[in-house]
């Protein structure tokens, strides 16, 4: 039988749900329908949130002739073929599925047709396509950023379809698809269709039910894995222990390495808490330990132990900006000369050409190269190394 998300799919601008940036009153993608205008765009978003919907009502309006295509199978001779179709006086909208998973050479093949006019290209990507999508492709196609569809938004999709399969759904039950869903339209539906046919019934326990294999958004390649690592970071440097505890439940829960995010506590330990507060390393690298000998699910503890104190710790990049500052004179100046009484002077000739000579085993002036002796790299290193 067809999907539900397939039957109910919208044929028209009055039934689609959704992105009002894009297609409400005023807004680029109602005007380009409305006045027919054709040209090539990518549709860049999450799952479920309405990119072939929109395709397709977007190729009917202007008359196209509409033509679609993974990215996943599809391959040169696919366009090549859709290139060489008779369509008469038609124009022909190529709509390219995850356009994210074209290589290089599939996408340079796509480009002479673009540039020509010979195919109208609309491209749909979950991935940036700024890093996804080949410049000069990128070039001749306007991005159009979709969002997570709201809990308004879901509601009315949810609503029509119970009452397209004659399902009464009383309010927790509702809610409780559409917090499942997070965002997706395909995903609220395709489980409301499964819990109809698994249990003949919609209630709180019978999604859960169905629910059961369900799986959040995350993957590991993509931009949402970056987004969430990034947030995990951001939350303990931010001293919010609370956010950070979240976002690493969500990459523990997506079954990311546990390594991975053990490897950036250890990285933040000694970027972003430093020198206020050395055993932070220690407590870091214990953690790394812990993942490489338990792993999951016990070491997700772990994890949380470490998420938690270096949250709570004070910050100091001291040491990350003095290293950071180094490097660039590094590469602004080469390799000064070192000071000959710094030198090692293993030989006689060394020696006779002053290496070490003037040498003090605790010197108080600067030890740098001459021409950098007034640097300071590292500001007002507090006794003992640890405090702010």
């Amino acid at each position: 039988m067809e999907p539900l998300a397939s039957r109910l799919r919208p044929d028209r601008l009055e039934t689609y749900v959704g992105q009002a940036h894009l297609v409400g009153a005023g807004k680029p993608l109602r005007v380009a329908i409305e006045s027919k205008h054709l040209f090539s765009f990518i549709l860049w978003g999450p799952p479920g949130v309405g990119k072939t919907t929109l395709a397709r009502i977007y190729a009917g309006a202007v008359g196209a002739a509409f033509y679609e295509l993974s990215a996943v199978s599809a391959g040169k001779s696919d366009i090549r073929d859709i290139v060489e179709r008779d369509s008469g006086d038609v124009p022909k909208i190529l709509f390219l599925d995850e356009i994210h998973r074209f290589n290089k050479a599939q996408q340079d093949f796509l480009l002479p047709f673009v540039e020509t006019g010979r195919l109208s290209l609309i491209g749909a990507t979950t991935e940036n396509p700024s890093f996804e999508v080949i410049p000069a492709l990128l070039s001749r196609a306007r991005v159009f950023t979709l969002e997570s569809l709201s809990a308004d938004d879901l509601r009315t999709i949810v609503d029509r379809a119970a009452a397209h399969l004659d399902q009464a759904l009383d309010p927790a039950a509702r809610d409780r698809l559409i917090a499942i869903a997070g965002g997706d339209a395909r995903s609220a539906l395709a489980l409301l269709e499964s819990t109809v046919r698994l249990y003949g019934e919609v209630s709180v326990a019978s999604l859960e039910q169905a629910a059961q294999s369900k799986h959040i958004r995350y993957d590991k390649n993509g931009e949402e894995h970056y987004n969430t690592v990034s947030a995990f970071i951001k939350s303990m440097r931010a001293g919010d222990a609370d956010a950070a505890v979240y976002y690493l439940a969500r990459m523990v829960d997506a079954g990311e390495d546990p390594l991975f995010i053990a490897r950036r506590m250890v990285i933040f330990a000694s970027e972003d808490v430093g020198l206020a507060q050395p055993t932070a390393l220690v407590v870091a690298n214990a953690v790394f330990r812990a993942c490489e000998t338990i792993g999951y699910p016990e070491c997700g503890i772990s994890l949380a132990h470490g998420a938690v104190y270096l949250a709570g710790c004070r910050k100091d990049r001291r040491a990350y900006d003095a290293l950071r500052a180094a490097e660039a004179d590094v590469r602004a100046h080469g390799n000064l000369p070192i000071p000959l009484s710094l030198r090692n002077a293993p030989t006689a000739l060394m020696k006779e050409l002053g290496y070490g000579k003037g040498y003090e085993k605790y010197p108080t002036g600067s030890l740098l190269p001459e021409s950098l002796s007034t640097k300071r790299y590292v500001r007002d290193i507090p006794p003992e190394g640890n405090g702010v």
